[in-house]
């Protein structure tokens, strides 16, 4: 088979999974989480656990495994609809939106024309709310392509029916956004991964991590709104959206303070509803003294992590 014909298959099979009823993909979902779930079939159960565990420590290991179950579902289930939202038409998606909690925050922060940063973790089933948004204003969103050209022209196919206006992941695109901010446009910022190079040592979860502070040096520099946003499945078959203000502390000081406002408000979103967050991601390693966590005993990588805990302790006392 030719390269072209495997990119031809590809995304004829993205779109027939697309195209499926979104109950049916939550079905699938679920047998996949019963599996992993089950045998610990996968390596990503493990970072579940550990990632849980690190965030977590409050927890006895019974809660933690109840709900590293519920969140290892959700998750597949997020990338299973996410399938589903890509494929369909926008007032499809609308439909499948229930509830828009706080949406006079979003409606507040358009009248003032000053620029708007929608902060959207890894959360719930946050492609959702694209079409939402999409309907009173043009995003500017950076866009990294995907590395299989199918499902890159799949997911480019989907933000065109938004109208958002896609940039580059480099400087480029950063002074894209800040020009458009600039004239009162909206752009969506994902804070809680890990930058592919360099970024700031900001604590997250009492952990020091490289992090891009790019959404507080957005806020800060053009003094836009600032609202966090996710959405999660309700259970008649659809989504809610909720939409929150950013405490007014983001455009105090630098840019990692401002960052540290918005991990405050993450973190305390995941203690609220710790199985809708997506744990598989491996952003405990983005410290020099944790860079081999993952492939450690975890007994091991716990002592590695209250070891750097403790010593960020220590020197923020001493500040």
């Amino acid at each position: 088979m030719t390269q072209q014909s495997q990119q031809n298959a590809a995304a004829n099979l993205l779109k027939f999974i697309s195209r499926q009823p979104i109950q049916l993909s939550r079905f699938i979902a679920r047998g996949l989480a019963a599996l992993v779930n089950l045998f610990k079939i996968s390596k990503t159960a493990s970072t579940f656990s550990l990632n849980m565990q690190i965030a977590l420590p409050e927890l006895s290991d019974q809660e933690r495994k109840r709900i590293m179950a519920q969140a290892v579902r959700n998750e597949l289930m997020a990338y299973f609809e996410f399938f589903c939202i890509w494929g369909s038409n926008n007032e499809k998606n609308l439909s499948r939106i229930h509830q828009v909690y706080g949406e006079q925050y979003f409606h507040d922060a358009m009248a003032a024309q000053k620029g708007l940063v929608l902060i959207v973790p890894h959360f719930g089933t946050w492609e959702i709310m694209n079409c939402w948004f999409a309907k009173y204003t043009q995003m500017t969103i950076m866009y990294k392509p995907v590395k299989d050209p199918a499902a890159d022209e799949f997911v480019r196919q989907a933000r065109s029916r938004e109208q958002a206006n896609l940039v580059p992941t480099d400087e480029s695109g950063v002074r894209q956004i800040f020009k458009a901010l600039k004239q009162g446009g909206t752009t969506v910022i994902l804070p809680d991964h890990t930058p592919n190079t360099g970024g700031e040592m900001i604590e997250y979860f009492g952990i020091p991590l490289a992090t891009s502070n790019l959404s507080a040096k957005l806020i800060q520099k053009t003094k836009s709104a600032a609202l966090f946003v996710y959405a999660m499945r309700n259970e008649n078959n659809g989504f809610d959206m909720y939409i929150e203000p950013v405490n007014a502390r983001i455009y105090e000081g630098t840019a990692n303070d401002g960052s540290r406002v918005i991990f405050e408000k993450l973190e305390d979103l995941i203690h609220k509803y710790p199985e809708h967050y997506h744990w598989s991601y491996k952003r405990f390693k983005a410290n020099p003294a944790l860079e081999d966590i993952y492939n450690r005993p975890v007994d091991e990588a716990i002592h590695m992590i209250q070891t750097v805990r403790k010593t960020a302790q220590q020197s923020e006392s001493a500040t």
